[in-house]
C-alpha cells in the first residue's frame, strides 16, 4: 500500500512534465495531418507518416542533426500504424471524415438554395401585389 501511494505520488508530482509534452505532441500531430487532409481532400497513410515525421523531427530538433533524422525517422514510424488506425476506424464506422465534410457541405448548399429560392418567391408575390394595387400595367393597357 505505501509503494501504491509513492507511485501515485510520484504519478502526480511528475505526471504533468509529460503531460504537456504529450498534448503538445498530440497537438502538432493532429494539426499536419488535418492541415494535409483538408489541402489534399483526400485522407491516406502519407498524410499520417508526414505529420509523424514533421512532429519527431519538431521535437528532437533541440539534439541536432542526428536529432532531426532521428525524430523524423521515428516520427514516420509511429506516424505510419497511427494513420492505418485511423482509417480503418473511419472505414469500419461507415463514413470517413471526407466524405461527411463534403456531405456537410452539400446539405448547407442545399439549404441556402431553398432559403434564396424562398425568398426569391416572396419578393416576386411582393412585386405582383405591389403592381396590381397600383394598378400595373395590365390594367393601363386595358385602360388604354
Amino acid at each position: 500500500q505505501s509503494a501504491h501511494r509513492a507511485g501515485l505520488r510520484s504519478f502526480i508530482r511528475y505526471g504533468w512534465r509529460w503531460s504537456w509534452r504529450v498534448a503538445t505532441f498530440v497537438t502538432i500531430f493532429n494539426t499536419v495531418s488535418t492541415g494535409l487532409s483538408v489541402y489534399r481532400n483526400k485522407t491516406t497513410i502519407s498524410n499520417f507518416a508526414s505529420a509523424g515525421a514533421f512532429t519527431g523531427a519538431l521535437f528532437r530538433m533541440h539534439l541536432g542533426l542526428q536529432g532531426l533524422a532521428g525524430g523524423f525517422v521515428f516520427g514516420t514510424a509511429f506516424g505510419i500504424p497511427a494513420g492505418g488506425l485511423v482509417i480503418i476506424m473511419q472505414k469500419l464506422a461507415g463514413e470517413t471524415l471526407a466524405e461527411k465534410r463534403n456531405r456537410d457541405r452539400r446539405e448547407l448548399y442545399e439549404q441556402k438554395l431553398a432559403e434564396w429560392q424562398s425568398r426569391l418567391n416572396v419578393t416576386e408575390v411582393l412585386g405582383q401585389t405591389e403592381s396590381n394595387a397600383q394598378g400595373g400595367p395590365e390594367t393601363e393597357t386595358a385602360r388604354e
